[in-house]
C-alpha cells in the first residue's frame, strides 16, 4: 500500500478550562476568609483593583460615575460593573462537652472608669476616632506559662534549680500535663538525675493541683493527694479508669473492695475533679462563625433571603487611573500590559459577582425546600440531595456541591452550615413522605433523655418505637446513629443513670 499525504477536514466539540473559568470555579468553593486572602493576593498584583469601603459605596460610585464623564480614553477602553451585595453577619458560640465539670474562667476585664480614660488617651482627647480604641484591643491574659513561672520564681532559690524548672515548664502542654523527657534535660543542662526529679516533684505542687501530671490518673491523683483524699481504694479506682469509663461499677466495687455507697462517693469526688488544669490558662483564638446569608421572616409570610457583604468583599476596578496611564503611555509593552490587568480586574469583579448571585440562588432554593425546618424546627427537615436543588434553579450538580462546601446560613433556629440540609432519605413505614436522617436522629436523641433508669431502651425498643411513628428503620440504623452522636449503650446507659440516680436520691 502506497503512502500518501491528504487533507482531512474534522469538526469536534471541546470544552477548554481558560484560567479565568478555573479561576470562577475555585472563587465558589472558597470560605469568605479564603475570599479575602485571595482578593488582596489580586489587588497586590493588580494596580487597577481596588477594594472599597461599604460605608464609602455610595460616595464612590458617583465620584467614579462623575469623574468618568469627564476623560477620554481610547477605543480599545471599557468600562465595566463591579459586584454588589447585602446585609448581615452572626456568630456561632459552641462550648466543649465533657464527664468533667469545665470552668476555664473569664478573661480580666478592665472597669469602665479606667476604660474610659484608656478610650480618651487612645484618641488624643478629642472627638475624632483616629486614635485606637480599647474594643480593638485585646486583653492580655495570662499565660499558663507565665503563671508557672511566677512560682517557679518563689519556690526555688537557687538559680541552677530555676533554669531546671523551666525547662521542665516548656514541657508542658496546653491541658498542663508534662510531656518533656526529663533524660533529655539531664543532658542538655549537665544536671544530676536526681536533682531534675527533686525539682519536677515541687514543681508538682504548684497551683493548679494537676499540674505536671504524666497522665490523667496522675492529675487526679495530685488533686487528691492535695485535698488528703488519695486512700487506697482511690488509687485502685484512679488505676482502673478504663472500667470508670464502661461503667463497669461491679468490677469496680470488687477491686477497690467498697460497697455501692462508697463507690458512688468516690465516683462524685471524681467529677468534682478537672482533668485539664492548665485551659484555665488557655489563649488560643476562638474560631467565629460568620453566616453568608441570612434569612429572615418577611412581611409578606414567606422568608427573605440576603448576602452578608462581610462575606463579600467590595471590589473594583480603577477606570480614571487606568485610562490616566493609558493615555500617557507609549510603549506597546506597557500598554499591553495595563490591557492585561483590566481584562484581570474587570473578570475578577464579574466572578465575584457572579459568585454572590449563585450562593444566592442556591440558598433561596434550600430555604425554599426547607420551609417547614424553619417554622416548625428539625423534626420537620426534608430529606434532600445536591441533584434536587440543581435541576430547580437549572445548574449544574457539582456547582452546588462548590457553593454548600464551608458556607454558613443564619436563620432565625441558628447558623447552619449550607451542607446541614442535604440530608439521606429514610423510608415511611406507612408509605408516606420519606424522613430525614437528621430528624430521625433527633427524635432518637430526644427518647434516649427522656428515658428513665428503669426503663433504658435498647436499640430494638427505639426501632419498634420509630416504626410505631412512621419510621421504617434498621437496629443497625439506629446503632450507627446513636454512635455518631457518642451516646453509649443501652447497657452503659443504664448503669450511670442508676449510679446518678442513687446520688440524687442520697
Amino acid at each position: 500500500m502506497a503512502l500518501s499525504a491528504k487533507l482531512q477536514l474534522r469538526q469536534s466539540q471541546s470544552l477548554v478550562m481558560t484560567p479565568q473559568l478555573m479561576q470562577s470555579i475555585k472563587l465558589l468553593q472558597l470560605t469568605h476568609v479564603e475570599l479575602e486572602r485571595f482578593v488582596d493576593e489580586e489587588i497586590e498584583r493588580n494596580p487597577l483593583l481596588e477594594r472599597v469601603d461599604p460605608q464609602e459605596d455610595a460616595a464612590t460610585d458617583q465620584v467614579h460615575k462623575s469623574r468618568e464623564e469627564e476623560i477620554r480614553t481610547d477605543d480599545w477602553y471599557q468600562p465595566d460593573g463591579s459586584a454588589t451585595s447585602e446585609t448581615m453577619s452572626a456568630q456561632l458560640d459552641t462550648s466543649l462537652e465533657n464527664v468533667f465539670p469545665d470552668d476555664p474562667g473569664a478573661a480580666p476585664r478592665l472597669g469602665p472608669d479606667l476604660a474610659a480614660q484608656w478610650k480618651s488617651a487612645g484618641s488624643g482627647g478629642g472627638g475624632d476616632s483616629d486614635g485606637f480604641d480599647l474594643e480593638d484591643i485585646a486583653a492580655a491574659r495570662l499565660t499558663l506559662r507565665d503563671h508557672v513561672s511566677e512560682q517557679i520564681a518563689f519556690a526555688f532559690a537557687n538559680a541552677a534549680s530555676r533554669l531546671i524548672a523551666h525547662e521542665l515548664a516548656d514541657g508542658l502542654d496546653d491541658a498542663g500535663y508534662f510531656r518533656g523527657d526529663g533524660a533529655d534535660i539531664v543532658e542538655r543542662l549537665g544536671a544530676q538525675p536526681r536533682e531534675v526529679e527533686a525539682v519536677l516533684a515541687t514543681c508538682r505542687t504548684f497551683d493548679p493541683p494537676g499540674l505536671f501530671a504524666r497522665d490523667l490518673a496522675d492529675c487526679l491523683g495530685l488533686q487528691l493527694a492535695r485535698a488528703n483524699r488519695l486512700d487506697p481504694a482511690m488509687r485502685t479506682l484512679l488505676a482502673h479508669l478504663d472500667l470508670l469509663a464502661r461503667r463497669d461499677f461491679q468490677a469496680l466495687k470488687r477491686l477497690c473492695g467498697v460497697d455501692e455507697e462508697d463507690l458512688l462517693d468516690m465516683l462524685a469526688e471524681i467529677r468534682t475533679l478537672d482533668p485539664r488544669p492548665g485551659t484555665a490558662f488557655s489563649v488560643g483564638a476562638i474560631d467565629t462563625i460568620v453566616a453568608d446569608v441570612e434569612v429572615k421572616p418577611a412581611g409578606d409570610g414567606s422568608w427573605a433571603v440576603e448576602l452578608n457583604p462581610e462575606t463579600l468583599p467590595r471590589v473594583l476596578v480603577d477606570q480614571i487611573y487606568f485610562a490616566q496611564v493609558s493615555s500617557q503611555t507609549k510603549n506597546a509593552g506597557e500598554r499591553d500590559f495595563l490591557a492585561e490587568c483590566l481584562q484581570n480586574a474587570n473578570w475578577l469583579t464579574r466572578s465575584l459577582d457572579q459568585r454572590a448571585k449563585t450562593i444566592l440562588k442556591v440558598a433561596s432554593e434550600i430555604v425554599r425546600q426547607q420551609d417547614a425546618f424553619l417554622l416548625h424546627g428539625v423534626r420537620h427537615l426534608r430529606p434532600l440531595n445536591l441533584r434536587t436543588v440543581a435541576d430547580a434553579i437549572g445548574m449544574h450538580e457539582s456547582t452546588v456541591s462548590r457553593v454548600t462546601s464551608n458556607k454558613y446560613m443564619l436563620t432565625p433556629r441558628g447558623v447552619f452550615e449550607l451542607r446541614y440540609f442535604f440530608t439521606a432519605s429514610i423510608a415511611s413505614a406507612a408509605g408516606g413522605d420519606a424522613h430525614s436522617s437528621e430528624a430521625v436522629r433527633d427524635r432518637i436523641r430526644q427518647m434516649i433523655e427522656e428515658e428513665a433508669s428503669e426503663d433504658v431502651l435498647s436499640d430494638d425498643a427505639i426501632v419498634d418505637r420509630l416504626k410505631g411513628e412512621g419510621v421504617d428503620i434498621a437496629r443497625r440504623t439506629v446503632a450507627k446513629y446513636r454512635e455518631g452522636m457518642n451516646i453509649p449503650s443501652s447497657v452503659q446507659r443504664r448503669r450511670e443513670k442508676r449510679a446518678m440516680s442513687s446520688v440524687g436520691s442520697r
